[in-house]
């Protein structure tokens, strides 16, 4: 894998501050606690570019990265279903990210990120089952991989890859650094389209 660079280029806490980033987008969504933050760490190759807390619910804005070479922004969104924040709360940024997903043309996917060690959830099959309903392209990424033993991760991908019509997950690891590679060759791919 080539060098790449992210830089932090825009943080949007409030609807008013969306506006066009004229670029080609890949949004990251997931639950909190998915370990998207450890992800994006992995994939910049430095470890404290996105904040990561031993508590959920940390990444309370929409985080525009700037990716060379490539030139197109990674997009760390909240993470969703975390139950300590206030409805009003969860009902706001829920409100930014459909906004912004719905109303952006320069979006070509959104990277949704899904905990290897659990079966399909409620709450990120709602996400999958949104983003088919408006024809986002999905690039499923399986998280914590290393943590689950083989045989019980792949049931896992199986279940998801039925759920996504036949589309296996990626299966990653931000601590052992199991998958980036594959994982670049899809969002590059996915900005290339």
């Amino acid at each position: 894998m080539s060098k790449v660079h992210f830089e932090l280029e825009k943080t949007i806490y409030l609807m008013d501050q969306l506006a066009e980033m004229p670029a080609s987008q890949i949004a990251m969504a997931g639950r909190s606690n998915v370990g998207k933050s450890s992800l994006i760490n992995r994939l910049a190759g430095r470890k404290k570019l996105a904040k990561i807390s031993s508590s959920p619910g940390k990444t309370r804005s929409l985080n525009f990265y700037m990716v060379t070479p490539g030139d197109f922004y990674l997009v760390d969104l909240p993470g969703y279903g975390y139950a300590r924040t206030s409805k009003k709360e969860r009902a706001q940024w829920a409100n930014l990210i459909e906004i912004y997903i719905k109303d952006n043309d320069w979006l070509r996917a959104v990277a949704v990120l899904l905990d290897s060690r659990h079966s399909p959830q409620k709450i990120d099959l709602e996400l999958v089952t949104f983003l088919q309903g408006i024809g986002m392209t999905i690039i499923p990424i399986m998280t914590k991989a290393d943590k689950p033993k083989q045989r019980d991760r792949e049931k896992v991908r199986k279940q998801w890859a039925t759920i996504l019509d036949g589309q296996k997950p990626l299966v990653t690891s931000a601590e052992t650094g199991m998958g980036m590679d594959t994982a670049w060759e899809a969002l590059r791919a996915a900005v290339a389209k």
